[in-house]
């Protein structure tokens, strides 16, 4: 046991060296382009602390809140949180390796791989739930695994901690949990499950998930509306055999490393007792297939494969050579190089642009259309520039009429973005009634002028046109890879009382789902 723990010491000073590379690439890319649309909404809901929200659990807005009171509001205070979790996903991979019996190169093996997988790449540097959720699920399986290694119950104690947090960050929590207790059941590990730690465990896990719970209660149940909606918008999109397809693509070449690792967990006499984590993977696998999910809720599953995965061709090479042993790990990490500027910018974005153009790969949207950059990037330009006219709007008026203004946004990143960065031109919050913003809009939408942001650039206006006195275009976002470009700004004066009679049938209808 001394030997052991030596050992562990000595590669966890090692693995140091894995998350310092992580977190210096996240930092490397941490101020570019600017917030994305999604990090809007999330730092929004950090001003709003509830024990919900339409779309997400609260610990994301608890982290917003944190972020903008000690690191302030720019986009790399927003980041700071996504960076620290990505390098703690790195070390608590390396970790799953020692406890697995892998020694140095299995680590690096394991950690290079997953650093440089466009997938973790792409996912662990905005402020979004997805890198906290990664974190949880990677805490799930280590603690598993250091209690079979050492019997000791406070690893169970401490699981059901991580499950209860990890609820309270995305609901996805649940499906991994009990992919894992499924099996566990069908291994010979099944003994674990009966002993009253667990129970207790079980029982810690809920009591924190519990305010959640009656918040959905008394909220109507908005995480079925919401699934409902992205099922309807955009799971509808996603076939079988595209899930299937993204999911051996989204971690690049190394694929061959996960895939090992599935391998070995599934037949090597060395892991038996960790089989269940491959049961599990099967089962969470089939479960997202059969329910169109997207393919990122399954990353937080892949860290333990590339742990094994690393122990399993440490074994093959075991009598093989320095040299030998440093191709491996460079043909399994250096073409995932190539493609890091797609998932994380690292360049400027001309740079990236031209990065997208040399490789011939035009990403698809939500909208199942290809286009020049990822989603992700085009969802981070123009926010500056449509809150910077909506200030010169709203400063164009006197203070007598600013006193009866509002300012409306027909999506949450435009109200995010008149939320967050609006901060610095002194405006007021926007009303909307897309997203979490329905919890706190206000009630009614009567004043003598709106500042109308219009994702349809007019078309909108034309539905409501009768219930103006008049109405005048400000301008619209000219970033020309902006996904918002085209958004227009308008002024609507003396809007007539049948227009807050639609808003407020609008709000009834949307806080009721």
């Amino acid at each position: 046991m001394h030997s052991y723990k030596n050992n562990r010491s000595k590669y966890s000073y090692f693995l140091l060296i894995f998350v310092a590379i992580k977190v210096g690439l996240n930092l490397l890319a941490i101020s570019r382009f600017g917030f994305q649309r999604d990090e809007l909404l999330h730092l929004t809901l950090g001003d709003h602390l509830d024990w919900g929200f339409k779309e997400v659990p609260p610990f994301i807005a608890v982290l917003a809140k944190i972020t903008t009171s000690v690191f302030g509001n720019s986009v790399f205070a927003a980041r700071i949180f996504s960076t620290i979790f990505s390098g703690l996903i790195i070390w608590f991979t390396g970790q799953i390796v020692i406890e697995l019996g892998g020694k140095k190169f299995a680590i690096t093996l394991a950690c290079l791989a997953l650093i440089f997988s466009p997938a973790f790449a792409a996912s662990g540097y905005l402020f979004q739930p997805v890198v906290f959720d990664q974190l949880w699920w990677v805490l799930t399986v280590y603690l598993l695994i250091r209690y079979m290694n050492t019997s000791l119950p406070v690893y169970i104690y401490l699981l059901g901690i991580v499950i209860g947090i990890g609820l309270l960050t995305k609901y996805t929590m649940a499906f991994f949990a009990i992919a894992l207790m499924l099996g566990l059941l069908l291994t010979r590990q099944r003994k674990l499950l009966w002993n009253k730690h667990v129970l207790f465990s079980a029982v810690i896990a809920l009591t924190i998930f519990l305010p959640n719970i009656i918040w959905q209660m008394t909220h109507h149940l908005p995480v079925v509306t919401h699934m409902k909606t992205l099922r309807s918008q955009q799971l509808e999109y996603i076939k079988p055999t595209n899930f299937i397809i993204q999911e051996l693509l989204i971690n690049g070449i190394a694929l061959f490393i996960w895939l090992t690792g599935f391998g070995f967990l599934l037949f090597s006499a060395r892991l038996r007792r960790f089989q269940f984590l491959a049961f599990a993977f099967i089962l969470i696998f089939i479960f997202l297939l059969a329910m169109k999910g997207k393919e990122y809720y399954l990353f937080g599953a892949f860290p333990m494969l590339f742990a094994a995965g690393g122990y399993g061709f440490e074994r093959w090479m075991k009598s093989k050579g320095y040299v030998l042993r440093t191709a491996i790990v460079l043909f399994f990490t250096l073409p995932n190089l190539l493609l890091l500027p797609l998932a994380l910018p690292i360049f400027s974005l001309d740079q990236t642009m031209a990065a997208f153009r040399f490789m011939h790969i035009a990403p698809k949207w939500e909208d199942q259309k290809e286009h020049y950059l990822s989603q992700d990037y085009a969802d981070m330009l123009g926010w500056d520039e449509m809150t910077e006219k909506v200030a010169k709007t709203y400063n164009s008026l006197t203070p007598e009429q600013q006193k009866h203004t509002q300012i409306y946004a027909d999506n949450y990143g435009e109200a995010g973005a008149i939320h967050h960065i609006g901060k610095q031109y002194n405006l007021p919050d926007a009303a909307c009634l897309n997203s979490s913003f329905t919890l706190w809009t206000p009630d009614s939408l009567n004043a003598r002028y709106i500042i109308y942001v219009d994702e349809t650039n007019g078309s909108n206006i034309k539905k409501f046109q009768s219930y103006l006195e008049s109405y005048i275009k400000i301008g619209e976002i000219d970033s020309p890879y902006a996904r918002e470009k085209g958004t227009g700004i308008f002024l609507l004066v003396n809007p007539k009382p049948e227009l807050d009679e639609a808003y407020r049938k609008e709000l009834a209808e949307k806080r009721l789902e």
